[in-house]
């Protein structure tokens, strides 16, 4: 039997549905490392988390989502694609995609997406730091899609 889903106002959801949501985000967040903490965080059993635990989710509007398409002309350098991966989580930013082209003349292009909804930095400070990388020639702002919440 397929699975159906509902969306639903959080007004009618239970304190112990709305404090699992609460306890996997101090888990996803980090705030917490240990399902035991995160569940006595917010006052709830661990029995009713693991009840709950995989089949509630918050609801984030895809609308809400800011995105931003990269362009960079990088050199054919050995580790340099994991230098421009590890900076743009360094500020939490969230890769969606990455293409990379066949170098040419030692030259690569690389188009990333990004979700930048939780960038800890300005969107520039983050092209800044992504083109100080060794072997980074050139960054670009693509596509920029920041809708409105």
């Amino acid at each position: 039997m397929e699975d159906k889903f509902y969306i639903v106002s959080e007004k009618i959801l239970s304190d112990a549905m709305k404090k699992t949501v609460k306890a996997k985000e101090l888990l996803k967040n980090g705030e917490e490392d240990q399902i035991k903490e995160a569940v006595k965080r917010v006052g709830l059993s661990r029995s009713a988390y693991y009840k709950y635990k995989d089949y509630i989710f918050p609801f984030v509007p895809e609308e809400e989502e800011e995105l931003v398409t990269l362009s960079l002309l990088a050199v054919d350098r050995e580790g340099i694609l994991s230098e421009v991966v590890t900076k743009i989580a360094e500020y939490h930013a969230s890769i969606l995609t990455i293409n990379q082209d066949i170098p040419l003349d030692q030259v690569a292009h690389i188009t990333l997406t990004i979700k930048v909804s939780n960038l800890s930095v300005a969107l520039e400070r983050l092209f800044e730091e992504v083109e100080k990388i060794v072997g980074i020639r050139r960054v670009e702002l693509v596509s920029k899609s920041f809708k409105s919440k």
